[in-house]
């Protein structure tokens, strides 16, 4: 988990789409979630989240192969305050064990 997180940023993120489409509803929690093809909208209080996402090629990693996406996060009109607060959940959300 970041300690800030700006307006607008990517991440390389280790998923499938299958897995990524599965995780969303959970990640946004109580807020709604309007999918389209690479895409979805979350408003959060009186401004909005774009996320947009695209197939990486795999991380090769000897006979180990990681699925990737590129994933843009896009904030418009949300206050900081809500912004930090909504990816801290998604953070938790989306993060997977270890060890």
């Amino acid at each position: 988990m970041q300690s800030y997180y700006p307006e607008h940023f990517e991440r390389d993120m280790a998923t499938t789409e299958a897995e990524w489409l599965a995780a969303l509803p959970r990640a946004v929690g109580a807020h709604p979630l309007t999918l389209s093809a690479g895409q979805a909208q979350v408003p959060i209080g009186n401004g909005n989240l774009t996320l947009h996402w695209r197939p990486l090629p795999p991380r090769v990693i000897a006979l180990l192969r990681i699925q990737r996406l590129a994933v843009v996060f896009a904030f418009v009109g949300v206050d900081e305050a809500a912004r930090q607060g909504f990816m801290k959940h998604f953070d938790l959300s989306t993060q997977r064990g270890g060890g």
